[in-house]
């Protein structure tokens, strides 16, 4: 018998699971669909040798009281039930460039941020705080960023670039590298990306940066539960793999992989828009549209390695570490030279429960193209769908793997003796669990000069279709 519903998502990301929540909490019948055996898009943790790992999440900002996340997950009922880690308020995030020993922090409240930088750019105060103000100032003109605000967008905001207003900061070379340290967090394309990415990406962070003691998922988890509470019905192992149209062509229900099938009044498609353009079909859709989404470019993919650690090996670090072979890989560092690679990678630390000044593990990712692992394009592998994907692609991890050991013990020497065991993950599997294009990070590459692009909200001619703005905004809005 076919279900039916006021709202279907497709999708369990975080887009999915706060639109989903949204809705049950004004009453609506909601249902979610998600295709793996976990809830959560990025939110996804694993576990190995009994210790928990994070897959996209590794810190979250503005988790304080009054701050935006915080804000946003009061309204979402979540939020006294997060286990929250406060991170090293001098110094959350610290970023450092080849040989140089100096690890220049980005620290937490903008007073501080920029007491900690000026001590190592006395003669930049002044453009450190003409720096946080104008973060705080585009930050303000972005509507529902505090939850409640309004319902325009500042274009002339949209149209500001990263690199000209950086440059226009500081003409301190160091000091334009070191504030773009972070940039990892939106795929490091500080060239054309619209300064309004950078700004509410970092924001929330200098406000208060913390880690999630248990991981990420139970971001996911407790939105699961309230969804519950609300009546929503969540389904796992439930992959969408038809949308079926009435005689006037408007989609009133899907079926699954399984053969049920789900009606709605309205759907939500929070998975890869490339995906939701193979559902809906090529016909149903203008050419002006297709022809817009498919000229976008994904973001880069990555490369991880997760360590568990032998015990009291090494201390713990309470801040993420990201790291550069020179100051000028900055702007771009996506577009790595192979036989360089890894030019650049972020470092995170996760304590020991029992003996917290030690590190139980270690997570280092570094980008990586999709053309690297394109040879076992046509392999899949998740949890839900096991499959080997050979032994070339097990050599091609351990290759990748050792170079990476090789740069970390660059400012960890002999980091290999305190090892325990190795994990790993490629843009294959950012592909095959999370659904993106290519295995991309964060959607499509957004510029400056044509920053509405990728804005649209119902899937045009079908307006029972709407997308969430997780690759349509910015990454996370």
């Amino acid at each position: 018998m076919k279900k039916a519903y006021d709202i279907l998502v497709i999708g369990s990301g975080l887009g999915g699971l706060v639109s989903a929540l949204i809705l049950a909490k004004e009453g609506l019948k909601v249902c979610v669909l998600e295709k793996n055996n976990q809830y959560g898009g990025n939110l996804q943790t694993f576990s190995r040798d009994k210790l928990i790992f994070d897959t996209g999440v590794h810190y979250l900002g503005g988790l304080s009281k009054g701050q935006n996340l915080n804000q946003f997950f009061s309204y979402l009922e979540i939020i006294d039930d997060l286990e929250l880690h406060l991170m090293d308020e001098d110094g959350y995030d610290r970023i450092s460039f080849g040989d140089d020993e100096t690890e220049y922090p980005h620290a937490q409240g903008y007073e501080n941020f920029v007491e900690q930088l000026s001590k190592y750019f006395p003669e930049e105060k002044e453009n450190l705080e003409n720096y946080c103000e104008e973060i705080q100032y585009v930050c303000s003109q972005f509507p529902r960023y505090h939850v409640v605000g309004k319902d325009s967008y500042n274009e002339e905001i949209l149209h500001l670039n990263t690199k000209r207003f950086i440059e226009s900061v500081t003409h301190n070379k160091k000091l334009q590298s070191v504030l773009l340290g972070s940039n990892f967090l939106y795929a490091g394309d500080s060239e054309n990306v619209p300064f309004y990415v950078h700004a509410l990406t970092v924001n929330s962070y200098i406000q208060s940066a913390c880690k999630c003691v248990k991981g990420g998922s139970q971001i996911s988890k407790l939105l699961i539960r309230k969804l519950r509470e609300y009546g929503a019905e969540v389904h796992k192992h439930s992959e969408v793999s038809e949308f079926i149209f009435n005689e006037n062509n408007t989609l009133t229900s899907v079926k699954t992989k399984t053969g049920k099938e789900y009606s709605a009044k309205q759907f939500i498609s929070n998975i890869e828009i490339r995906s939701t353009i193979k559902l809906i079909g090529e016909e149903r859709l203008k050419k002006s549209f297709l022809n817009r989404v498919l000229s976008w470019k994904p973001v880069s993919s990555c490369f991880s390695i997760y360590l568990v650690l032998q015990p009291h090996s090494l201390p713990n670090f309470n801040y993420n570490r990201y790291h550069y072979s020179s100051e000028d890989l900055v702007w771009n560092a996506f577009r790595y030279k192979k036989e360089a690679w890894p030019e650049t990678y972020m470092l995170s630390s996760t304590p020991s429960k029992h003996h917290p000044e030690f590190a139980e593990s270690l997570t280092a990712i570094s980008y990586m193209d999709f053309d690297e692992v394109k040879e076992w394009e046509n392999t899949f592998n998740t949890v839900a769908d096991e499959h080997e994907r050979g032994a070339a692609y097990e050599r091609f991890k351990l290759e990748k793997t050792e170079k990476m050991l090789d740069a970390l013990e660059k400012k960890i020497p002999n980091l290999r003796h305190a090892i325990k065991t190795i994990y790993t993950s490629s843009p294959l599997s950012y592909r095959d669990y999370i659904g993106n294009f290519e295995g991309n990070m964060y959607g499509y590459m957004k510029c400056s000069e044509n920053p509405l692009k990728q804005w649209f909200l119902p899937v045009p001619k079908l307006t029972t279709c709407f997308l969430p703005g997780n690759l349509l905004i910015c990454m996370g809005f």
